[in-house]
């Protein structure tokens, strides 16, 4: 996986570098101290996956985030713990609290690299459906019949058409990782819409047959892309 660091810290980005070295999946290419030279590179580079500072002098790691769209996974890397709840929100891989170990470091670059393989799984030449986990099973879903996926307390459910629906431990952003971004977007912490199975919507709502499913504040850049 290609990534990238940002960190006000040099100590603390050589700690990210060191650890990194060690783990044979993570392509370190860059660091950053300056937040918005992340963003010019970023724009003209790929990457999987970013080891973002939640505290920074110009702009936060929360609000950094934000500002993207279509961001790469994140790792927070912070000696603060009251950002954890905002930055599962927003779909963070981990949240890793500084000082943080080498075995602590690898098990959140592990979880990234499962999400990395799910992500591209749907990648194959027919990009036309997925598998996912129900119970002990795996269920194979054809992408063409995916109407909207909503979050449903400790579980996710994907609607389909006919009527039908599964319901899946995956959380929404796991499953914003394994769909291809071409055909899903995301307009709410809680649902995820198939882009052409779109009826109209507004500046607050989308409408999906006769669901109407909200726009969060967060997710206000989907009206451009739509």
């Amino acid at each position: 996986m290609i990534a990238i660091a940002i960190d006000d810290e040099p100590l603390a980005l050589d700690v990210i570098k060191s650890h990194a070295a060690k783990v044979s999946f993570i392509d370190l290419k860059e660091t950053f101290t300056n937040a918005f030279k992340a963003i010019a590179y970023l724009q003209q580079q790929k990457v999987d996956l970013i080891f973002l500072d939640v505290k920074m002098p110009d702009i936060s790691g929360i609000d950094f985030l934000s500002s993207i769209s279509n961001p790469p996974m994140v790792i927070f890397t912070t000696a603060y713990s009251e950002h954890a709840v905002k930055s599962f929100e927003l779909d963070a891989v981990d949240y890793l609290l500084k000082p943080f170990s080498l075995p602590r470091f690898l098990k959140a670059c592990n979880k990234a690299y499962e999400l990395y393989r799910l992500r591209k799984q749907p990648n194959e030449p027919e990009d036309t459906w997925i598998f996912i986990k129900d119970g002990f099973e795996q269920i194979k879903i054809q992408l063409a019949e995916i109407l909207f996926i909503e979050a449903a307390g400790n579980y996710t459910k994907i609607f389909l058409m006919e009527n039908k629906s599964v319901s899946t431990r995956a959380t929404v952003g796991e499953m914003l990782m394994l769909l291809p971004a071409k055909k899903f977007i995301r307009t709410h912490r809680a649902y995820i819409v198939a882009r052409d199975k779109i009826t109209r919507f507004d500046r607050n709502q989308v409408i999906i047959g006769d669901k109407e499913i909200p726009i969060g504040v967060t997710y206000a850049n989907c009206l451009k892309e739509m």
